[in-house]
């Protein structure tokens, strides 16, 4: 059994909890947290055979992550966070399981983790992917309290920043070359709503000055940068477009971008 407890966030994730479930066979601790879904999916987990948990957040700190490594009682230091859109492939299976059984775990703080978009059944294998430390050890590691409880958008999970090393501990972050698949089946209404709900936290990030520190230092960089720049929105769309050679993507990017210049300015959300 791979030594690593897998935690997965549910809200109504019926439709899709089962495939996600199936694909983290060979994992020896997994467990479901749940927001209060109205539908089957804790009936399915539980018959899937994870553990699964209520959670009902407070409006405070620890948000959803950091509540699971604070109060749940787990199997393991190494913890793998995973959505219930996201499939765990073989290859980033097999490439896990090579990571503990060399010992490459025993000075490493955290993985990088690629999640690559599925749409309409087909991998997206060019234009922007999802990359984050998706698989940490909870003694090294932890999600840091940011200055948003007040940002129009906030939710109960932790927001589109990194987890933080811990001081006196190992910071090493890797990354893995194999990847989850991420479902993203959405229709474009969803997508426009989620988004734009996304902006409007990250507008208050931006002018709160509440983003945390990346762990790795060329990331870190690259955000300080990026977040100074005007245009943001046609830089976005360029990077996508010619070096990720994504043109969809690329569109999708720069209608963000705008959605944040407008929450920016108190305008209405583009619906373009």
């Amino acid at each position: 059994m791979i030594p690593v407890t897998v935690m997965i966030m549910t809200l109504n994730e019926g439709a899709r909890i089962n495939a996600c479930l199936a694909a983290l066979q060979g994992f020896d601790d997994i467990h479901v947290i749940d927001s209060g879904s109205q539908d089957d999916t804790a009936s399915i987990a539980t018959k899937s055979g994870a553990q699964v948990h209520d959670f009902r957040w407070d409006g405070r700190y620890p948000k959803k992550r950091q509540w699971c490594l604070d109060k749940l009682t787990i199997k393991h230091d190494w913890v793998l966070f995973i959505d219930a859109d996201e499939i765990m492939t073989q290859p980033l299976k097999s490439e896990i399981t090579e990571f503990f059984a060399t010992g490459n775990d025993i000075e490493c703080a955290g993985v990088l983790i690629t999640g690559r978009y599925v749409l309409e059944g087909k991998l997206l294998r060019y234009g922007l992917a999802n990359r984050k430390i998706a698989l940490l050890n909870k003694r090294k590691m932890t999600f840091p309290l940011v200055n948003d409880l007040d940002c129009p958008g906030m939710g109960e999970i932790e927001g589109h920043y990194q987890p933080v090393t811990i001081s006196n501990q190992p910071h090493k972050i890797i990354s893995f070359h194999n990847y989850l698949e991420h479902h993203a089946n959405d229709d474009r209404a969803q997508w426009l709503a989620r988004h734009q709900r996304y902006a409007r936290w990250e507008a208050c990030m931006n002018k709160q000055k509440a983003w945390p520190r990346d762990p790795v230092l060329w990331r870190q960089w690259l955000k300080v940068v990026f977040r100074t720049m005007p245009c943001r929105g046609m830089i976005a769309f360029v990077h996508s477009y010619i070096v990720k050679r994504g043109f969809k993507m690329a569109c999708d990017r720069r209608l963000y971008y705008r959605m944040i210049s407008n929450a920016n300015k108190g305008a209405a959300p583009s619906r373009a």
